[in-house]
């Protein structure tokens, strides 16, 4: 540490956890209805089998982020009521960050069946996906833990 940083209490610390997740929360709880509610849509039947089951997938790592988005919450409620310890700021701080993978994921492969809605294109689609997610993995993982680096290095 220098004099640019401070250093936060375990108190602080799962108070900054848990304000995280209620910020990505909600984004993750709307994209959970628009995905569950897409699959009555007319046009959803028309889709080949590979992009619905695209949905599917999406569908589910989804699901898999919100229960890690969730788990500070219940593990600080359930495992450890009325404290905080570094094990639970460990367990809580992973969670958020593992979350992350695969609502990435998920998002890209809803991207990639919107982009085949759209154009019709296997290829285009399947490019369109894979763009999203290497953006979403490079700015939510990449691009911090290269400067977590530099920071350690220095």
């Amino acid at each position: 540490m220098d004099e640019h940083t401070e250093q936060e209490s375990l108190k602080e610390q799962m108070g900054r956890i848990i304000e995280e997740a209620r910020m990505i929360l909600p984004g993750i709880q709307a994209l959970f209805g628009f995905q569950a509610i897409a699959v009555f849509n007319d046009r959803f039947e028309q889709l080949p089998v590979y992009a619905q089951d695209c949905h599917a997938a999406a569908l589910a790592l989804v699901v898999a982020a919100i229960a890690l988005v969730m788990l500070p919450a219940a593990y600080h409620r359930l495992a450890e009521p009325g404290q905080v310890s570094m094990h639970a700021i460990t367990i809580s701080s992973r969670a958020i960050c593992y979350a992350l993978a695969p609502l990435a994921a998920g998002l890209a492969l809803d991207i990639a069946v919107v982009l085949y809605m759209v154009t019709g294109s296997d290829m285009g689609s399947a490019a369109g996906g894979l763009a999203a997610f290497l953006l979403l993995i490079g700015t939510w993982f990449v691009f911090p833990l290269r400067a977590r680096r530099r920071r350690h290095r220095s």
